[in-house]
């Protein structure tokens, strides 16, 4: 048995992992030994040239890294090209599912690393200074455009008060403004059709019955997408807001009452790409992480270790990026029986 190149591979990635997502798929891709024919998204796309440039500084041969820049159109042209062999796309789930229908109809091989809608599982137990603190930046990173952001956080019923003023709090005193600025901790949004949608989220968890805590554009920043970070309080999982991808600096705090019902909300998702579970018992959160259908997950914000396979379950994706299972998507395997000479 050997392992040859898949071939040719469209490589689409989304704006707001500019470098690193066509990084994860362009490095193993090439390590397989195939060449990859990138496209950057409309947003973005002089990152993508930059990384071309340093692969052909590096000595990449003319022709095996390709950059495709355009739109919808590009991309949907790319995934039904009858020459690429493999596409890799990161993306919403929407546009996953049409990609994924348009490689069945040629039976191309796909790997799709798609939304997510991750739960943060905090146990009675669990020490709310540590939840805060470590928890705010999983869900607030690239200022909640993030598809592994821990956007629900699920809280025992008698805590739910506490941590509604905590969070609300915290939320609060977190600096809004010049991503430049060393000290700033919430920037611009991408575009003002992500702000309007992030603002209708807000709007429509009002109109759902949840109380809104923060939120609303900050004063004096008139140039760039402000959001400020706000706090979804008195919110149940049937709820828009706790079952859509709103990719913004907003939280969903939703009450339980045992473990059980922990899990049952946990895994109440289209989604499975990540979470988390905090507790002061170790063995007990990894009882509950093995319980949730996620690709991956984290104890006490323990951060996943490079290499580590990246990816979901459900409707977050199919396949995995980094580590063996990463390299090994680019690869076709070949059996090979020899006859005696």
């Amino acid at each position: 048995m050997i392992r040859e190149p898949a071939g040719v591979v469209g490589a689409i990635t989304p704006w707001n992992g500019p470098l690193c997502s066509p990084a994860i798929k362009i490095g193993p891709a090439l390590a397989a030994g195939c060449s990859v024919v990138l496209k950057p998204p409309p947003e973005t796309p002089l990152t993508g040239y930059l990384l071309a440039d340093a692969f052909a500084a590096a000595g990449l041969p003319d022709g095996v890294l390709s950059v495709l820049p355009g739109d919808r159109d590009v991309g949907a042209h790319l995934v039904r090209h009858p020459q690429v062999d493999k596409i890799a796309f990161t993306g919403s789930t929407a546009a996953g599912r049409q990609i994924m229908a348009d490689c069945a109809a040629r039976i191309a091989r796909v790997t799709l690393e798609l939304g997510g809608k991750s739960a943060a599982i905090v146990l009675d137990d669990a020490d709310i200074e540590r939840v805060i603190r470590t928890v705010i930046p999983m869900a607030f990173t690239v200022n909640g455009q993030l598809c592994i952001a821990q956007s629900r956080i699920l809280v025992p019923r008698r805590r739910q008060a506490e941590f509604a003023d905590a969070l609300t709090a915290a939320f609060a005193a977190l600096p809004v403004g010049d991503p430049f600025a060393p000290d700033t901790q919430i920037g611009p949004l991408v575009s003002e059709r992500q702000r309007n949608r992030v603002e209708g989220y807000l709007a429509l968890a009002g109109e759902e019955g949840a109380r809104v805590l923060g939120g609303g554009r900050p004063r004096g920043l008139d140039h760039g997408y402000y959001v400020n970070p706000a706090l979804l309080a008195d919110v149940d999982n049937r709820m828009r807001v706790a079952q859509e991808e709103i990719f913004g600096p907003v939280m969903a705090m939703i009450p339980y009452d045992s473990e059980d019902e922990a899990v049952g909300i946990a895994n109440d998702s289209i989604y499975g790409l990540s979470g988390s579970v905090w507790t002061a018992d170790r063995d007990r959160g990894l009882g509950i992480a093995r319980r949730i259908r996620t690709g991956m997950i984290s104890v006490n914000g323990a951060p996943q270790a490079w290499g580590t396979p990246f990816g979901g379950y459900k409707q977050s994706g199919i396949g995995r990026e980094t580590g063996p299972e990463g390299l090994y998507s680019f690869t076709e395997l070949k059996s090979i029986a020899l006859g005696p000479a």
